[in-house]
C-alpha cells in the first residue's frame, strides 16, 4: 500500500513538473506567435500583389544555387546516421539488461524507451532551441518551431534532418544514467531526471560548444581552433557518465553490494549473451555516431574524412576491447567478456572526441588508453569510492569520455602536442572536458539531491529484493 501511495504522488509530482514546463515555454510562445502574427500582417498590407507574385514565382538566389544532388546524398547520410544512432537504443537496453538480473529487465527497458520518447518531444519543443538558438549562456527556448536555424545554407542540409540527427544524441546522453543506477530507483524519479536532461542539462552545455558558445571559440596561447568535441566524448557521452556516477553516489548501492566491513560483492548479471548482442549493435551504431556527424558525403573531401572518422573508429573499439581482454586476463587470470564488452565501449567512447583529427595510429592509442584505463577505473570506483555502478557507465562513459577528449590535443594531427603543436590545443580540450564535466556533475547532484529529499529517489529493501518489475509495472520480463 505504502509503494502505490508513494507511486501515486510521485505522479502527481512528475504531471505538476510537465505543467509548469508548459505553462513557462507555451504562453511566451502563445504571445510570440501573436505578436508575429500581427507583424506578417501588418507587412502583407504593404506589398503589393505584383510583388508577392514575383516572390513565389522566382526562388530565392540562394535557394537555386543549392545542387540538388548534393542536398540530397547529404541527407541520406544524416538520415542514415541518424537511423544508426537511434538502433544504439535498443543497443544500450540489451547491455543494461544483461549485466544486471532478470528480475529488473522490464523496468530497465521501459526507462530507455521513456528517455527517447520524451527526448524526442522534449528536445523537439525546447531543447533544440536552446542549444542551438541565439544567447549567451544557453540559447532562446524554440517553442516547437526549427526554423530559426537555417541547415540548408549552413549545413546544406534541410533543417528536419539536422533536428532528428541532433535528437537521437539528446537521447543517447539521457539514456546513459539508466544503467549506473539500475535495479534500486523509482521509475517515476527517473522519468524527472530524463525531462530535465533533456531540456536543461544537455542542451546548455551543447550550446557552449556545437550551438556556437564561448568553448567553441575558445583561444589559449596560438591555439585558436576553439574546444573540439567531434561527435561527443564529452559532450554527450561523459555528460551522462558524470551525472551517473552522481546519481549512483547519492542512490547508495545495491542490497548486497558491500558488506559491514566494507568488502564488495559480486552481483552477475543474469545474461550476457544480451549484454554481448548489445555491444554489437552499440559498436554498429557508432558507424552512425561518428562518421555522419561529418553531416556531408557528397563531396570528395567529405567521403575522405567520414571514411577516416570510420577507420578511426572501428580501431579504437577494436584495441579497447583486446587491452581490456588481456588486462583483465593479467589481473583476474581470466580473460573477461563483461570487461572486453566495456573495453570495446570505451575504445568508442574515447575516441569520439578526436575521430575527425587523429592517425589511425592514433585512434590505436586512445583504444589502447581507454580500454585499459577503464578497468581501473571500475575498481576505483566500486572498492575505494565505493560506489555501486552496474554496468560500468561512469567509467565507461564518464573517465573515457573525459580522456579521449584531452587526449585529442596530444595526437590530433593539426595542432596536437605529439604532432609540434604545442600544449595549447591540450589545454583547450582539457579545459572543456573539466567544464562540462563540472557543469553535469553539479547538474547531477542539484536534480538527484532534490528529488532524493523531495520524495526518495530509491525503492523500499522489499521491492529491491524481489525486483522492481512487478512492483513499478506490474509485468515481469520473462514468463
Amino acid at each position: 500500500m505504502k509503494s502505490k501511495i508513494h507511486s501515486t504522488r510521485g505522479l502527481k509530482f512528475l504531471v505538476a513538473l510537465l505543467i509548469f514546463l508548459a505553462g513557462a515555454f507555451i504562453m511566451p510562445a502563445t504571445a510570440q506567435d501573436s505578436a508575429t502574427a500581427e507583424v506578417a500582417s501588418a507587412a502583407v498590407e504593404t506589398v503589393s500583389p505584383a510583388v508577392v507574385e514575383a516572390t513565389v514565382a522566382a526562388p530565392s538566389e540562394e535557394a537555386s544555387s543549392v545542387d540538388p544532388v548534393v542536398v540530397g546524398l547529404n541527407t541520406l547520410w544524416v538520415a542514415l546516421g541518424a537511423m544508426l544512432v537511434f538502433f544504439m537504443q535498443p543497443g544500450f537496453s540489451l547491455v543494461e539488461a544483461g549485466f544486471t538480473r532478470s528480475k529488473n529487465t522490464a523496468n530497465i527497458l521501459m526507462k530507455n524507451f521513456f528517455d527517447f520518447m520524451a527526448g524526442t518531444f522534449l528536445f523537439w519543443a525546447l531543447g533544440y532551441g536552446i542549444m542551438f538558438g541565439a544567447g549567451s549562456f544557453a540559447g532562446t527556448p524554440n517553442f516547437f518551431g526549427i526554423d530559426f536555424k537555417d541547415c540548408m545554407s549552413e549545413l546544406g542540409i534541410p533543417n528536419y534532418a539536422f533536428l532528428i540527427f541532433q535528437t537521437v544524441f539528446c537521447a543517447t546522453a539521457a539514456t546513459i544514467v539508466s544503467g549506473a543506477m539500475a535495479e534500486r530507483t523509482k521509475f517515476y524519479m527517473y522519468m524527472i531526471y530524463s525531462v530535465l536532461i533533456s531540456v536543461i542539462v544537455y542542451p546548455i552545455s551543447g550550446h557552449w560548444t556545437w550551438g556556437g558558445g564561448w568553448l567553441s571559440t575558445l583561444e589559449i596561447g596560438s591555439y585558436t581552433g576553439g574546444f573540439h568535441d567531434f561527435a561527443g566524448s564529452t559532450i554527450v557521452h561523459s555528460v551522462g557518465g558524470w551525472m551517473a556516477l552522481v546519481g549512483a553516489w547519492i542512490l547508495g548501492p545495491r542490497v548486497g553490494k558491500f558488506s559491514k566491513d566494507g568488502k564488495a560483492h559480486a552481483i552477475p548479471g543474469h545474461n550476457l549473451t544480451i549484454a554481448a548482442l548489445g555491444v554489437f549493435i552499440l559498436w554498429m551504431g557508432w558507424f552512425g555516431f561518428n562518421p555522419c556527424s561529418q553531416l556531408a558525403i557528397a563531396s570528395v573531401e567529405d567521403a575522405t574524412a567520414s571514411t577516416l572518422v570510420f577507420v578511426n573508429t572501428n580501431i579504437a573499439a577494436a584495441i579497447g576491447g583486446l587491452a581490456a581482454l588481456f588486462i583483465s586476463w593479467i589481473r583476474y587470470k581470466k580473460p573477461s567478456l563483461s570487461f572486453t564488452l566495456n573495453g570495446i565501449l570505451a575504445g568508442l567512447v574515447g575516441i569520439t572526441a578526436g575521430c575527425d583529427a587523429v592517425s589511425p595510429v592514433g585512434a590505436a592509442l586512445i583504444g589502447l588508453i581507454c580500454g585499459t584505463l577503464m578497468i581501473f577505473s571500475v575498481e576505483f570506483i566500486e572498492h575505494k569510492l565505493k560506489i555501486d555502478d552496474p554496468v560500468g557507465a561512469s567509467s565507461v562513459h564518464g573517465v573515457c569520455g573525459f580522456t579521449g577528449t584531452i587526449l585529442t590535443g596530444l595526437f590530433a594531427v593539426d595542432g596536437g602536442l605529439f604532432y609540434g603543436g604545442g600544449i595549447d590545443m591540450f589545454l583547450v580540450q582539457l579545459t572543456g572536458a573539466v567544464v562540462i564535466g563540472l557543469w553535469a556533475a553539479a547538474m547531477g547532484f542539484i536534480i538527484f539531491f532534490s528529488l532524493n529529499k523531495i520524495h526518495g529517489l530509491r525503492v523500499e529493501k522489499r521491492i529491491e529484493e524481489e525486483g522492481l518489475d512487478v512492483y513499478e509495472h506490474g509485468e515481469s520480463a520473462y514468463n
